[in-house]
């Protein structure tokens, strides 16, 4: 019907103009988005924004696990050996760099260091079950952050950005690629026994869709109906729930039609329905009571807080298998290898999670997805070579800890095309900053999207005007080549 046709329907319904330019506008979408999902259309876009989509090239990776080590591990006790520190305990290093406090003479790592594998790559014994892995862990002990504070840095590790709201490196992975399973969340962040600082900025989705962020898991908790909350509706049965979706579903519909499909609201559909698909399949993907005794035993599963991260590695594998396309395994929640106060700290953390990060990444070989998974472990920076200064109300008579260190630091690789048994880069003799082959940490997010097959210069979303990237708006981003098999 056109406007100048004088049909009695048309008379008394007279458009206001700001009617015609909706309208208008609704009608250009719609012939777009007709053309979109047209079957012959080359460009053709899913409704679905979880549906699979393809990278921009051949990539090595298909799926991500950040180890998370909350908090700033320190790698001269870790994966960075430095024996001129042990003939310096106690002595004033040279060239003292300013971190978040004051810090004074060398402090020997407690740890002794061992060379692994073929490769001969040192580690500590921290680190005896990672260590079997040596020929296949990559690892980078040049890395650079902004600042020496928590906060700041957990922003840039995760979210490449210390400062503004931005979109989590997992949300950008789902973005790019979406899930292979859409009956559970493409990105899951596991953390016991509460959250890590900055809490759920940590995996947002910020200005990207909110079907692209992190869902949080508590693997404290032993049981699938409470790691996952409401998983099973007391009330209702399946039948009952899809109805009474449904209906909920047609009025969402069309309050959308009348708000021009706001991608919010589009996203509490789609959660409405991931959550009604996910009370068969979480109720599967979580419960590892399933898995045999000798899963059990390889990963270190026991009952409590203790056990905690080994439920997570195990609970990463069944979730990896199933295609979920990003997962973060958090240490704990708060920060907990912010050792100020004692290096030996380190150890117990070391006891629960190495066993498990050893046992996943054979129970990833064993299943042949460890080539195609890229696994990553760190934290937001690492810790001073020298001691830190006791301070009024903080380590007052302590004299063994370590303080934040961002200048410096190692983070390492496995799986996903990188070089097995490799070191990349160094810090100075003491270990306190790089000096041979510096990664920012947007180095590091450049080369994790070439590995899953896009170039971070390119790989955009437009939002206010600008097209965002998870690397920033310079150019000074690089991917570390040399790292990649």
């Amino acid at each position: 019907m056109s406007l100048h046709d004088h049909s009695p329907s048309l008379e008394h319904h007279f458009l206001t103009r700001r009617q015609l330019l909706n309208r208008v506008g609704m009608g250009f979408g719609s012939l777009a988005l007709g053309n979109l999902l047209a079957p012959n259309s080359a460009q053709a876009a899913p409704l679905n924004p979880l549906a699979v989509r393809s990278s921009q090239f051949a990539p090595k990776a298909k799926r991500v696990v950040h180890l998370f080590m909350n908090g700033g591990p320190s790698h001269v006790d870790t994966f960075d050996p430095k024996p001129m520190l042990t003939k310096h305990d106690g002595k004033m290093l040279p060239n003292l760099l300013k971190t978040e406090r004051p810090t004074g003479a060398g402090l020997a790592s407690p740890f002794k260091f061992q060379k692994y594998g073929k490769s001969g790559l040192e580690i500590s014994e921290l680190f005896t079950n990672v260590a079997q892995h040596s020929d296949d862990i990559c690892v980078i002990r040049s890395m650079q952050a902004d600042v020496p504070n928590h906060e700041p840095s957990l922003g840039l590790m995760n979210c490449g950005e210390s400062r503004l709201h931005r979109p989590s490196l997992g949300s950008w992975v789902n973005y790019g690629l979406g899930s292979e399973n859409q009956n559970l969340p493409g990105y899951i962040a596991m953390c016991p026994g509460g959250m890590p600082i900055r809490r759920t900025k940590n995996w947002q989705s910020a200005f990207l869709p909110s079907a692209y962020q992190g869902t949080y898991i508590n693997t404290n908790h032993e049981t699938v109906d409470k790691l996952v909350e409401f998983i099973k509706n007391p009330t209702l049965d399946r039948t009952q729930q899809r109805r009474q979706l449904d209906l909920l579903t047609e009025l969402n519909e069309a309050h959308l039609a009348a708000r021009q499909h706001d991608q919010q609201l589009e996203a509490r559909v789609q959660s409405y329905e991931l959550a009604y698909r996910m009370q068969v399949e979480a109720s599967d993907a979580f419960d590892i009571t399933k898995e045999p005794q000798w899963v059990h035993e390889m990963y270190g599963i026991k009952a409590g807080n203790d056990g905690a991260f080994a439920r997570q590695c195990l609970i990463a594998r069944r979730l990896l298998e199933r295609g979920v396309r990003f997962l973060q395994l958090w240490t704990g929640d708060g920060q907990p290898w912010d050792d100020h106060d004692e290096i030996l700290g380190h150890k117990p953390l070391a006891e629960r999670t190495d066993k498990p990060i050893a046992a996943l990444m054979t129970d990833l070989k064993m299943r042949g997805l460890f080539d195609e998974t890229l696994i990553m472990w760190g934290g937001e920076f690492g810790r001073t070579p020298a001691v830190e200064l006791p301070t009024p109300g903080s380590n007052a008579g302590k004299q063994r800890g370590r303080d934040h260190n961002h200048y410096g630091f190692t983070t390492w690789l496995a799986g996903g095309g990188v070089k097995g048994g490799h070191v990349h880069g160094a810090t100075d003799e003491f270990g306190f900053a790089a000096v041979e082959n510096p990664v920012h940490v947007r180095d590091l997010h450049a080369t994790i999207l070439a590995l899953l097959g896009f170039d971070h210069s390119t790989f955009t979303y437009r939002y206010a005007g600008l097209d965002y990237r998870l690397t920033g708006v310079t150019d000074e981003a690089k991917v570390i080549r040399d790292i990649i098999a």
